[in-house]
């Protein structure tokens, strides 16, 4: 059981890229802001508050988002000016503590626990961290604080937007109970599938499953989720997270099978993973070329306010792991595009990606100046 005396906190900005964008252009303060989905094809990287009034949500296909607030502001997203903004809060919360685990550009687990002595409280803590990032940057995070990871983040999520929410040891039952089985951490639309069918719906029901019973249909994962539901979660904040994988999509105005837009395409992409791999120090053994399919099969149901049919597209992915690991954007480009070759699709696709997984740091390596295969190592930007 997880001890009293520790306390996770969580971070996640307010409608992150939609609130940086009306910061920075003050016309745009009380209207439906929605960034990228530039086209129909586009996905919906951050909607305001808003345009989320609007059933408007992150990760929504363009065509869907436009529907449901036509009169929204659709604007290019600019990762790299949010990434700034992002170091720049992430330097507030290392006031508070130096144990940061960030998750995303807006979103970052802190252990405070070695911070209540200096801070008494964690109720106080969490509104001096809140007032602080207001301070240096304008902008609105909610918080949760809890004795563990899934706890505190759930916490954090009910009390957006603008959020402080303490969830004590003793409360944790009566905070995840009556909670819908979806809200659990790791539970996709499969698995809460699978869990309804047994007539799970709520922590409460998982949490007093018979644990045999469980195990027979879920097999190893049964322990972990029944913990879980209980809000007994060990995960430490791990401080100093090393990625898992490096990947560059996009998702064409127009269905494309044309193998020289193709190539450009995984060009692009390679390059862009090589750069970051470089740029911090790591290289990979496996490559991973992902492929949408223009067709559609079907519909999924969407979550959320104004639910409704979106279509679903078949999404392949196909994979080779290397004998040693790479950075090399000409060989990682080389591999996608062999995959896809292999592949030889008959069907047009919508979007096209590559990631690179298997990760090790690049310390150390040397480089041979004479082999071709390298050069994008040799030459390319670090």
């Amino acid at each position: 059981m997880t001890s009293p005396a520790r306390w996770v906190l969580h971070a996640d900005m307010d409608a992150f890229y939609a609130s940086i964008e009306q910061r920075d252009n003050p016309e745009l303060r009380g209207i439906p802001v929605i960034v990228g989905a530039g086209s129909a094809r586009g996905v919906v990287a951050a909607a305001s508050y808003e345009a989320r009034q609007f059933g408007v949500r992150s990760a929504m296909p363009g065509f869907r988002a436009r529907k449901l607030c036509p009169q929204g502001v659709f604007l290019p997203a600019n990762i790299q000016h949010y990434s700034a903004v992002s170091t720049q809060i992430h330097r507030v919360f290392e006031e508070f503590t130096p144990v940061i685990e960030p998750i995303a550009l807006d979103e970052a687990f802190l252990d405070i626990s070695g911070s209540m002595r200096l801070f008494k409280s964690p109720e106080i803590l969490a509104r001096q961290l809140k007032a602080r990032v207001k301070e240096e940057t304008e902008l609105v995070v909610s918080v949760g604080v809890a004795p563990n990871k899934l706890v505190a983040k759930i916490a954090c999520t009910m009390g957006k937007p603008d959020g402080l929410r303490i969830v004590q040891q003793a409360e944790i039952r009566a905070l995840l109970d009556p909670l819908p089985i979806r809200r659990l951490w790791g539970v996709g639309p499969v698995l809460e599938r699978t869990l309804l069918e047994l007539g799970i719906e709520r922590f409460s029901d998982l949490a007093q499953y018979n644990s045999n019973k469980l195990r027979a249909a879920l097999g190893d994962r049964a322990a972990e989720l029944q913990a879980l539901a209980r809000g007994e979660d060990d995960r430490e904040v791990e401080a100093a997270r090393a990625p898992k994988s490096y990947g560059e999509e996009n998702t064409f105005d127009r269905d494309v099978i044309e193998r020289d837009i193709v190539s450009a395409t995984l060009v692009s992409h390679a390059e862009a993973i090589g750069q970051r791999l470089r740029r911090d120090g790591y290289a990979g053994r496996t490559v991973t070329l992902k492929m949408k399919l223009g067709k559609a099969r079907g519909t999924r149901i969407a979550r959320g306010k104004n639910e409704g049919d979106e279509p679903r597209y078949p999404l392949l992915s196909r994979s080779k792991t290397l004998p040693e690991p790479t950075s090399d954007a000409h060989l990682i480009q080389s591999i996608a595009l062999n995959l896809w070759d292999k592949e030889a699709l008959q069907e047009p696709v919508r979007l096209l990606g590559i990631s690179v997984s298997n990760l090790s740091a690049r310390e150390g390596e040397q480089l041979d100046l004479f082999d071709d295969r390298r050069r994008g190592e040799r030459l390319g930007p670090a």
